[in-house]
């Protein structure tokens, strides 16, 4: 890859509608650059970004690729034989991956940086919506939309800018955050990682990333955080950063005394360090894991001078993002709900907090694996976490950039939720999906669409299907 070019004024990004690559496009448009870019189908998210002035192409050819584009900016799925970046590497324009884009964004002001196998998205968001609520205006790129298509990004005013920072390619190691977070560590990723010591590795790196004087928040709750822990106070990174911990265990910096669920909300109640007392707020969204992830968001936000007790109800204002346990709406008694939970661990804590919402109705999950090398690895450990919903319908494996893995199929998971006593059945076509979902539902339910492809697709289908069994 090429260096930043010193000013991206005429950036070419190819596959712009993706979750990563828009929300750079987006704030470079709002930084007055000349945007164009190309992805494989229209979108919300093209259209939004057209509408701040950018040029958004449908396919890919190399003719897409403006005469004075100054840089192409790329993200680990654009395969080399794309014909625009062909184009670019053949016409010596400079190619950039698109960490290093947003490295270059963040250049002169404050970053946080937010790591973790799991809940970046969310807590990325918590910290983004909570420190605007205070009128801080942050400047912030995330994995999701927040409310609306293109609200997964914003060019602000005030000082601070919150990035999601992505571990999967190990592109985070581009980032020097003036704060960062690691919420967790855990294998996953197996097209780049062959092992959880490579995992801890790419993370002691991204440590090592932080500017001198610099703070790591870390959860003490998770084996892979806590051997991260161990690993940086017996190293030379102890001595060039604060290093705040927080979780449920004893010996946390900021210490999780109680999570009561509410519904789909939680009040926590956290000690603060250095005699601060406790402090009791409400997070809007229910679950152990997200309650975590708030608290993560105001040790780093306190780490930036933002007190806790002012943060603390600001994270009230935090909704949900898209895909995180986003409701999608009720039909003849029925929560249809969405999430974006593809690795076991995220599988199993979505379906723990929905249960606590559930009442007396049932969770009933529609669930699509997500790549072949994870259904390989973990395919297993999927099927038991979904021994948690009281049914489950599984797709066929999305293969988003990923070629098949011979005997890599959905019955991995279905045979190990099987095993476990679970009730799952496999469903190859989504038309029949979306009616076997319908037709199980009852008044009280609780659907659940998971998976990190397409899969989003199907809730407001389902939803259709309850208001007019018929149709």
């Amino acid at each position: 890859m090429a260096a930043v070019p010193s000013a991206m004024d005429r950036p070419h990004f190819i596959g712009i509608g993706g979750a990563g690559m828009s929300g750079i496009a987006k704030i470079l448009a709002m930084r007055g650059a000349q945007v164009t870019g190309s992805d494989a189908k229209d979108s919300p998210t093209a259209e939004a970004l057209r509408a701040l002035g950018a040029t958004v192409h449908i396919g890919h050819a190399a003719d897409h690729l403006a005469p004075d584009a100054d840089c192409v900016v790329v993200s680990s799925a654009i395969r080399a034989d794309n014909p625009e970046l062909v184009a670019a590497t053949e016409r010596g324009i400079p190619v950039v991956h698109r960490s290093d884009a947003l490295a270059a964004l963040m250049d002169g002001i404050r970053p946080i940086a937010v790591a973790g196998t799991h809940g970046k998205t969310t807590t990325t968001s918590m910290l983004a919506v909570s420190l605007g609520a205070l009128g801080l205006d942050p400047s912030y790129a995330i994995g999701g939309d927040l409310d609306a298509p293109g609200s997964n990004a914003h060019h602000g005013t005030g000082e601070i800018f919150v990035a999601e920072a992505d571990e999967s390619d190990r592109s985070f190691h581009r980032y020097t955050p003036e704060v960062a977070i690691i919420l967790n560590a855990e294998l996953d990723h197996h097209a780049n990682y062959a092992s959880l010591e490579e995992i801890y590795e790419s993370f002691e790196t991204f440590v090592g990333r932080v500017r001198p004087g610099g703070t790591l928040v870390i959860s003490a709750d998770h084996p892979g955080t806590r051997e991260l822990i161990s690993r940086l106070k017996g190293a030379s990174a102890a001595d060039r950063l604060n290093l705040v911990s927080y979780g449920s265990a004893d010996d946390a910096d900021l210490r999780v005394v109680e999570v009561a669920a509410h519904g789909l909300t939680s009040e926590v109640t956290v000690e603060l360090p250095d005699g601060g007392g406790q402090l009791t707020f409400t997070v809007s969204v229910p679950g152990r894991h997200y309650a975590h992830n708030a608290v993560a968001a105001l040790a780093a936000g306190a780490a930036l001078g933002v007190p806790a007790r002012e943060l603390a109800p600001a994270l009230g204002a935090y909704t949900g993002v898209k895909r995180r346990l986003q409701l999608k709406g009720t039909a003849a008694g029925v929560q249809v709900i969405d999430s974006y939970a593809h690795h076991p661990t995220e599988i199993s804590a979505d379906l723990e907090a929905i249960r606590g919402g559930a009442g007396e109705g049932r969770v009933l999950v529609l669930f699509q694996p997500h790549l072949f090398s994870r259904t390989q690895e973990l395919g297993a450990e999927m099927g038991e976490a979904l021994t948690l919903a009281d049914a489950s319908v599984v797709l066929d494996i999305y293969p988003a950039r990923e070629d098949p893995i011979p005997g890599v199929t959905s019955a991995l998971i279905i045979d190990a939720a099987v095993r476990q006593g679970a009730d799952a059945i496999a469903e190859h076509d989504k038309d029949a999906a979306v009616a076997r979902l319908a037709g199980m539902a009852r008044p009280g339910d609780l659907v659940l669409t998971m998976g990190a492809g397409d899969v989003t697709d199907l809730g407001p289908r389902i939803l259709a299907h309850l208001q007019s069994p018929e149709s």
